[in-house]
């Protein structure tokens, strides 16, 4: 049996080696034993302690493993990767590093590997989506719009986070890029506002975020945006402790020792934003694409509407997040995709049988991506926003 090895055991990470490890021999590593405590008693799985920012404990955690997740935090991300790649092992990961990827490029075809980055829910498949479509169509528009949120609301902030706090906090602080008639340009993360009609959950509100990551690099579309979604009113909370300081990286003085704000911050933040045991979240994404496709003008809409699995006791965006990665692990494992170098989600989504791998993969595990097609891209306005 395969062996893999899963770097970082939070909620996501955890809902990934659970998912795996019905098929293949499962490592879980992290730092903080109470994470790994936290992993249900399933066969398969196997758990070590680790310092996962020193790259000599990853050698030594992935030496065995056949293939990688990783699962880390953001700003641990592009040297995990680093580290995992100069040790000739294939990778998944879903750390979303701030980190332009291609820069590992050159070394993971050196090595002969396949680092699949960026691979959740979006990042993740919205990206594959528009893989799929831009090989077989003439894109000229790409929206997507997703969050997950919690279904109870609680004020002030109506939002809990089910991973890294400081994470979330860099969806509100990074600039956001965009592509407007075939420019790149950016704007402030938060900004342009607009409102949006989900059937599941009613209203929500969207903002601009820095979700389209490498697709500004790899695709050459007129027009591209990724947007947020929270409930209303949640953003303009979150600009004003912004635009305060709050989410500052470089330290103050305050009183007689210097502080980060943003680390006083996320750890404010933390016990307000942590899910309680056994809470119901939901993931809501919608991804439109727009363009000519044998002649004619057509535009696709893509919806996702997931809620956590009691069952399983799985919040919906470790599962949305964590199967997109397990799928593409999968595929990975099995010889479905061997493609060498950086690999972006959208890469994947060029193979047409990787695209409905996937698709049928989230199927099984109830995540459903419900696809429309609508010739009158002139009524596009109205069919994405309601």
């Amino acid at each position: 049996m395969k062996k893999i090895t899963v770097l970082g055991c939070g909620m996501v990470g955890r809902a990934i080696a659970v998912d795996l490890a019905k098929f293949y021999n499962v490592t879980s590593v992290d730092i903080n034993k109470r994470n790994l405590d936290l992993l249900p008693f399933t066969a398969n799985i196997e758990t070590e302690e680790a310092d996962l920012s020193n790259s000599q404990h990853i050698t030594s955690v992935i030496a065995n493993a056949d293939l990688v997740i990783g699962a880390v935090p953001g700003f641990m991300g592009f040297e995990m990767l680093r580290t995992v790649i100069s040790n000739r092992k294939n990778i998944v990961d879903i750390s979303f590093f701030p980190e332009d990827p291609f820069l590992l490029d050159e070394l993971a075809r050196e090595q002969n590997v396949t680092a699949v980055v960026d691979c959740g829910v979006a990042p993740g498949m919205d990206n594959i989506i528009l893989g799929y479509h831009n090989e077989r169509m003439e894109v000229s528009q790409f929206i997507c719009l997703v969050g997950g949120l919690p279904f109870r609301r609680t004020m002030p902030f109506q939002y809990k986070a089910p991973f890294s706090p400081i994470d979330v906090l860099e969806e509100y602080t990074r600039p956001a890029r965009l592509v407007e008639n075939g420019k790149v340009v950016v704007k402030p993360a938060l900004s342009e506002i607009e409102e949006v009609e989900f059937e599941e959950i009613g209203t929500l509100e969207s903002f601009n975020s820095d979700g389209l990551r490498s697709l500004v690099k790899t695709m050459e579309i007129t027009n591209m945006k990724e947007k947020t979604l929270r409930y209303p009113g949640h953003a303009k909370l979150m600009e004003i402790l912004r635009d305060m300081g709050f989410f500052s990286k470089g330290e103050i003085q305050a009183g007689e020792i210097r502080v980060s704000p943003l680390k006083v911050a996320a750890a404010l933040l933390f016990p307000k934003w942590k899910y309680e045991n056994h809470e119901k979240d939901f993931t809501v994404m919608r991804v439109v694409i727009e363009g000519i496709e044998n002649g004619i003008s057509k535009v696709y809409r893509y919806d996702l509407f997931d809620e956590y699995d009691i069952a399983s006791q799985t919040s919906s965006m470790a599962r949305t997040t964590g199967y997109t990665c397990t799928g593409a692990a999968t595929m990975l494992l099995e010889g479905i995709y061997v493609k060498k170098g950086i690999i972006p989600p959208e890469y994947l989504g060029k193979d047409e049988k990787c695209y409905h791998f996937l698709l049928s993969y989230l199927k099984e595990r109830g995540i459903i991506y419900r696809k429309h097609e609508n010739f009158a891209a002139e009524s596009r306005d109205s069919w994405i926003y309601s």
